[in-house]
C-alpha cells in the first residue's frame, strides 16, 4: 500500500473540510440567502466529523506504516528570486494531536452554541467566525512551513477578535475587541519578525529543514546557537501574546465579553493554548539557547503565580475560569521550557477538555448553587460570623490581584502611548511637509487620527 498516495487526500481533507464550510456559509451570507439555524449547525458538523474522521485515519495509517511523521507538499504559491512562499502539511504526532484535539472540541461548542444561540440576531455571523477558526485552527495544526502558519495563526486571530466583539451594539465588547486585536497584532509581528529571520539564516521556513527530520519530539535543529537566540526570544514573544503570558495577561478577562460559546472553545480550549503549542512545535530550536528556556520557565511560573493569584478575586464565573485556565497555561510552558514535552502535550489536552466543560456548564453553575443552597441551608461564612480584619499585606495583595497586577494600565501608559506620541508626531511632520509641497492646508481627512486612549474606558 502506498502510504504517501492515502495520506495526501486525507491531509487535504483535514483543511480542505473547514474550508468548504468558510465558503458555505460565507457565500450564502455575502448573497444575502443565509442558511437556517438547523442546516448552518448540520453544516457544521458534518464540516467538523469529516476533518475528525480524516485526522484519525492518517493517525492510524500512519501508525501502521510506523512512520512518526508524513510531509505533504502542497506547492509554492509565490517563488522570487530569494524568497518562496511554500505550503506544505506536516502530519506527525504533535500535528494529528492538536487537529483531533481541534475537531473535537469544535464539534461539542457547534452542538452547543447551535442551542445556545437559538434566535440570536448574530447567528450567522458567531458560525461563520466560527467556521474561519476552525480552518484556522487545522492550518496551524498542520503546517510544515512557518509561511503556512502564519496563515493559520491570522485567521485564528481574526475570527478570536471578531467574536470578542460579537455584540457590537455595546461599547464593552467593540474596546475589549480591540484591545484583544492589538495584543495580537504583536505577537503576529514578532512571530513575522521570526520567519523573516529564518529566510534571511536559511533561505526558507521549512520544518523539516530548520527542526531536523527526525518525528517530534526528537528532532535537532541545524541553526547555529546564536540565530536560536534570536529566533527563540521572538517566538517566546509570539507565544507571550497569543496565550496571554504576563505581561499580556489583560487581555484574557476582556475577552469574555464574546459569548459563552467562543469563550469555551477560544479562551478556554484552544486558542489560548497556541503560544504552547508553538513553542512545542519549535522545541529543537529553543533547546540550543538555554538562555530561552530558562526565559521560558520563568515566564510560565510568574504567569502562573499571577493567574492563580486573580482568580481567587473575580467576581464573575467567566473571569475566574479565564484566570484559572491561564494557572494550567503558565504550568504548561514552564513543562515545555523544562524539556517535558509529552508532558506539555498531555497536559495541554487534559486541560483543554476540562475547560470547554466549566465554560459551557458556566450560564447554569450560579443557578446550579443557588439550588443546592436552597436545599442544604446557607453557607456557614454567611451565619453572620465576622472574619478577622485583613492586615496591610494582604489588603495590598488583594488591590494587586483585584486590578490585574496593573498590567494593562502599565502596557497603555508605557508601551501604547509612547508608540501613539511617535506616531502622531510623524503625522505631522508629513502634514508639514504636505503643506510645504502643496502651497496649502491638506484636506482634513488627511490627518484622521485615533481616538486618544483613555483609561476609564470599560473593562
Amino acid at each position: 500500500m502506498n502510504l504517501d498516495a492515502l495520506a495526501r487526500p486525507l491531509a487535504l481533507t483535514i483543511v480542505s473540510a473547514p474550508a468548504c464550510l468558510v465558503l458555505l456559509l460565507g457565500g450564502a451570507c455575502l448573497v444575502e440567502r443565509p442558511l437556517s439555524e438547523r442546516a448552518a449547525s448540520r453544516a457544521a458538523g458534518l464540516a467538523n466529523g469529516v476533518g475528525l474522521m480524516a485526522t484519525l485515519a492518517l493517525t492510524v495509517l500512519l501508525l501502521g506504516q510506523g512512520r512518526g511523521r508524513l510531509a505533504v507538499d502542497v506547492g509554492q504559491w509565490v517563488a522570487l528570486a530569494e524568497y518562496q512562499f511554500h505550503v506544505k502539511l506536516l502530519a506527525d504526532r504533535l500535528s494529528l494531536a492538536m487537529a483531533a484535539l481541534s475537531f473535537l472540541l469544535c464539534g461539542v461548542v457547534g452542538a452547543f452554541a447551535a442551542r445556545y444561540l437559538h434566535r440570536e440576531p448574530g447567528y450567522q455571523r458567531f458560525f461563520v467566525l466560527y467556521a474561519v477558526f476552525m480552518l484556522g485552527m487545522a492550518v496551524t495544526s498542520l503546517a510544515g512551513t512557518i509561511e503556512t502558519l502564519f496563515a493559520g495563526w491570522e485567521l485564528v486571530g481574526l475570527s478570536s477578535a471578531l467574536l470578542v466583539a460579537f455584540f457590537h451594539e455595546r461599547p464593552a465588547p467593540v474596546y475589549n475587541g480591540l484591545r484583544v486585536w492589538v495584543v495580537y497584532r504583536l505577537a503576529d509581528a514578532a512571530l513575522l519578525t521570526a520567519a523573516v529571520v529564518l529566510h534571511h539564516v536559511r533561505g526558507h521556513g521549512d520544518f523539516e529543514v530548520l527542526l531536523g527530520s527526525a518525528a517530534w519530539p526528537s528532532g535537532r535543529t541545524l541553526l547555529a546557537a546564536p540565530h536560536c537566540l534570536t529566533v527563540g526570544l521572538l517566538l517566546v514573544g509570539t507565544a507571550a501574546g497569543k496565550s496571554a503570558l504576563v505581561p499580556f495577561s489583560g487581555w484574557l478577562p476582556r475577552a469574555m465579553e464574546g459569548p459563552t460559546p467562543s469563550s469555551a472553545v477560544f479562551y478556554g480550549a484552544l486558542s489560548v493554548h497556541l503560544g504552547a503549542f508553538l513553542l512545542l512545535r519549535f522545541a529543537p530550536l529553543l533547546e540550543r539557547a538555554p538562555l530561552v528556556c530558562w526565559l521560558v520557565v520563568a515566564l510560565g511560573l510568574i504567569t502562573a503565580g499571577f493567574a492563580a493569584l486573580a482568580a481567587r478575586v473575580q467576581a464573575d464565573i467567566k473571569s475566574a475560569l479565564a484566570f484559572g485556565s491561564l494557572t494550567q497555561v503558565g504550568l504548561i510552558v514552564a513543562e515545555i521550557g523544562l524539556g517535558l514535552r509529552w508532558l506539555a502535550l498531555a497536559h495541554l489536552i487534559g486541560h483543554a477538555c476540562l475547560r470547554t466543560l466549566q465554560f459551557v456548564r458556566a450560564p447554569n453553575l450560579i443557578h446550579d448553587y443557588h439550588t443546592l443552597e436552597n436545599a442544604v441551608g446557607e453557607h456557614p461564612d454567611h451565619l453572620g460570623r465576622s472574619s478577622p480584619a485583613p492586615g496591610p499585606v494582604r489588603l495590598w495583595w488583594y488591590r494587586f490581584a483585584l486590578e490585574r497586577g496593573y498590567l494593562d494600565s502599565l502596557l497603555t501608559d508605557y508601551v501604547a502611548r509612547p508608540v501613539l506620541s511617535v506616531l502622531r508626531f510623524c503625522d505631522r511632520m508629513e502634514h508639514a511637509w504636505t503643506n510645504f509641497l502643496a502651497g496649502s492646508r491638506s484636506l482634513p481627512s488627511d490627518r484622521l487620527l485615533p481616538p486618544p486612549l483613555h483609561m476609564d474606558q470599560p473593562s
